[in-house]
C-alpha cells in the first residue's frame, strides 16, 4: 500500500485539497493505474458534516462546515489531529462494517501499544476510552467512510494533541452523552503526530490486510510478508 504524506508535518491542508485528492486517487484505484493508497494530513481547522447530520448537530455560531459524502453526522478536523483516508480495493464480497471495524482494531492496537485500554461501543462507530466514576466513555478516534465501486474514501480522525475546545460548539458525531479525548489527555503527556505516525501507518497496514483485496487473494506467507513491509512513502 501506498502511503501519501500531504504535507504532513510541514502545512495544515485545506479541507478541499485532501477531498480532491481524494476523488482523482479513487479514480486511479477504481480504474487498476494506481496501488491502494494511504493519504495521512493534518487539517486547517474545519468542521465536516456526514449524510446523516441534524440540523441541532450543527455549529451554533455560524462557523461554515464542509458537507461531505461519507456516512456518520458532524465532526471537527484540524490541527493536532492525523487524519487518515485509505483509499483501497476491498475484497468481495464487499463487508462495509468488516472494513470499518479493521480500522478500529487498528486504533485499538496502536492505543494499545501506548498502554491505553480502548473499546468499541455498540452501535457508535470509532474507538473509545471506558468510562470511569469521574468520566464518561470518551471518543479518540473516529472514522466515517465511503465505498463506491468497491473502494473505499474518507477515513478515521485520530486525537493527539488537539484543542478539544474545538469540538465545543458542535455535538461531535451527533453524540450527546458522551465526550472527546486524545491521546495527550489520556497519556498526560504531549503526543505529537509525528512521534504515532509511524506507528499508525504499521498497525493500518496489519489491521487492513484481510480487507484488502490485493492481500486477501494471498497466500499466508505472503500476506504475513505485506502487513510487515515497509510501506512505499510519497509526501506532497
Amino acid at each position: 500500500m501506498e502511503i501519501l504524506e500531504l504535507g504532513l508535518g510541514e502545512r495544515l491542508v485545506e479541507y478541499h485539497e485532501a477531498w480532491d485528492l481524494q476523488r482523482e486517487i479513487h479514480a486511479e484505484v477504481v480504474a487498476g493505474t494506481r496501488p491502494d493508497t494511504l493519504i495521512l494530513v493534518e487539517h486547517q481547522s474545519v468542521y465536516t458534516a456526514g449524510r446523516r447530520t441534524a440540523s441541532w448537530d450543527r455549529p451554533t455560531d455560524d462557523i461554515p462546515v464542509v458537507d461531505v459524502d461519507r456516512g456518520g453526522k458532524i465532526t471537527w478536523h484540524g490541527p493536532g489531529q492525523l487524519v487518515g483516508y485509505p483509499i483501497i480495493k476491498l475484497s468481495e464480497p464487499v463487508d462495509v462494517v468488516k472494513y470499518v471495524r479493521a480500522l478500529e482494531q487498528a486504533t485499538i492496537d496502536l492505543c494499545s501499544s501506548y498502554g491505553l485500554e480502548t473499546l468499541r461501543v455498540e452501535d457508535r462507530s470509532g474507538v473509545w476510552l471506558p468510562a470511569t466514576d469521574a468520566e464518561r466513555e470518551r471518543k479518540v478516534c473516529a472514522i466515517g467512510v465511503r465505498v463506491a465501486k468497491g473502494v473505499t474514501m474518507h477515513g478515521f480522525a485520530l486525537n493527539c494533541n488537539p484543542d478539544l475546545g474545538e469540538f465545543g460548539s458542535i455535538v461531535p458525531c451527533g453524540i450527546g452523552d458522551a465526550g472527546v479525548t486524545s491521546l495527550s489527555a489520556e497519556l498526560g503527556r504531549n503526543v505529537s503526530i509525528g512521534e504515532i505516525t509511524g506507528a499508525a501507518t504499521r498497525c493500518l497496514e496489519t489491521a487492513l490486510a484481510d480487507v484488502r483485496l490485493t492481500t486477501s487473494v494471498s497466500n499466508q506467507a505472503h500476506t504475513g510478508a505485506a502487513a510487515n513491509a515497509t510501506p512505499t512513502k510519497e509526501t506532497v
